[in-house]
């Protein structure tokens, strides 16, 4: 544990206290379909090459997400499109990080999520790009792209036509053009403002609740 991560939790530099760190991430913020997922992980054994799930190719995430499972305490949160729709993304968020701390929580266990915000939840710390820095956080990323890759690729099989296997959801020029064609489905976020200009990848297109 580095005198850095010691300073993010307030611990004085010369104490000898320790700590388990779970780091926290999320998948599915910003994509027009689709669930959000937020996952917890406490690492047990060392895991090499762990990082930032965006900048990780398919075949690394994959092969990494193996590894997550079996050398880790971990715990997944899956919220569907109608709970975001109904009660807006930060509740949902809100919601995700309380079951984490509730489920992987203990005596000596801190949490670190990928951020700016905690969401009000006590006992969160925040750090921005910590999926990048940190190697729970980063964990925490791998393990919730992967999940959430995967059920977009089953949501491909369900709901043929919008290319969920291609974008995952987010708001690409093949998707709107897929919505404009075929119309909302199922698993649509209905709350999500689409913007006709301006389009990413990373999800910036809707207005949250």
């Amino acid at each position: 544990m580095t005198k850095k991560m010691k300073n993010l939790f307030d611990f004085d530099e010369n104490s000898e206290d320790d700590f388990t760190l779970c780091g926290i991430d999320e998948a599915g913020r910003g994509p027009l379909a689709g669930p959000l997922v937020v996952a917890g992980v406490i690492l047990q054994r060392r895991i090499n090459g762990l990082g930032d799930s965006k900048v990780l190719t398919e075949k690394r995430r994959e092969s990494l997400y193996d590894r997550i499972l079996e050398r880790s305490r971990f715990h997944l949160v899956v919220t569907d499109n109608d709970a975001i729709d109904g009660d807006g993304l930060s509740a949902c968020l809100r919601r995700s990080l309380e079951e984490i701390v509730s489920v992987l929580g203990g005596e000596g266990v801190r949490f670190l999520f990928d951020g700016n915000s905690g969401y009000g939840v006590p006992g969160i710390r925040t750090l921005v790009k910590a999926d990048a820095k940190v190697r729970e956080v980063g964990a925490a990323s791998i393990l919730a792209k992967v999940t959430r890759d995967r059920i977009m690729l089953r949501y491909a099989e369900e709901f043929p036509g919008y290319g969920f296997e291609h974008h995952k959801g987010y708001g690409t020029k093949e998707h709107l053009e897929a919505i404009e064609r075929l119309g909302y489905c199922p698993i649509h976020r209905r709350s999500f403002r689409i913007r006709r200009t301006e389009q990413t990848e990373q999800g910036n297109l809707f207005n949250e609740k």
